[in-house]
């Protein structure tokens, strides 16, 4: 191996670096949101907004080098797939980040008034889905094609509690009118807890993409049936 494909691999293995750090900004980001809303902490979500800005800082910089890989080294094959697998990443856990914003912004509404009732689901949605994050870049640094498939099938108990949830939070509504803005803002935090473990899922899918060559977010199916098919 050449100077040049050593310093490659080192470029690479720096971005996969950065990957992993902002990863773990927006497990922090959930764990502070989740924890402020379970504990009814009234003081500002200043740590969740500073991370936030460390999320968004490292998306422009991974932004500008995928662009400079892709025009200084020219890489072909595996390491073109790997190259776009990680701009689409950062997309996905910029996103995350916001979503955890968003999160943090009902909590506020939340913490101003009584306790609507005891939170268990929301905090096991926050759970998996800070679960499904981590798992989901692990896979992609170590190429762990069976660690990106048990994510993608945490989100279906991700999507259950939401429902659940919803459900619940529905009776609520219906029968006292006095809890809407209460229930609302848990409604719209289930929900962004379920977007953020749509993220991690992307990622997972994006591994497999990258690992296999295989597009697992549009299972096909033959367009005519076998020959030994029924009529």
């Amino acid at each position: 191996m050449d100077s040049h494909e050593r310093q490659f691999d080192k470029e690479l293995h720096d971005l996969k670096k950065k990957l992993l750090h902002m990863a773990a900004l927006a497990e922090e980001m959930i764990d502070r949101a989740i924890t402020e809303l379970v504990e009814r902490d009234e003081k500002p979500t200043q740590a969740v907004m500073e991370a936030e800005e460390e999320v968004n800082r490292l998306q422009i910089e991974i932004d500008e080098e995928v662009v400079r890989l892709l025009a200084t080294r020219q890489p072909v094959a595996s390491d073109l797939r790997l190259i776009l697998a990680a701009a689409k990443i950062n997309s996905d856990l910029e996103r995350i980040g916001d979503l955890v914003v968003n999160i943090t912004e009902n909590v506020h509404v939340l913490v101003q008034q009584p306790p609507l009732k005891p939170l268990i689901d929301i905090p096991r949605m926050a759970d998996l889905s800070r679960q499904m994050v981590r798992e989901a870049l692990h896979a992609f640094v170590t190429g762990d094609v069976l660690l990106a498939q048990k994510v993608i099938l945490t989100d279906d108990q991700v999507d259950g509690l939401k429902d659940q949830v919803l459900r619940e939070l529905l009776t609520y509504m219906m029968s006292d009118p006095h809890t809407i803005e209460r229930a609302l803002a848990l409604i719209l935090i289930a929900r962004h807890l379920e977007r953020i473990a749509d993220h991690a899922t992307n990622i997972a899918e994006d591994v497999i993409y990258l690992i296999q060559g295989r597009d697992v977010r549009h299972p096909t199916t033959p367009r005519t049936p076998p020959p030994d098919a029924a009529p």
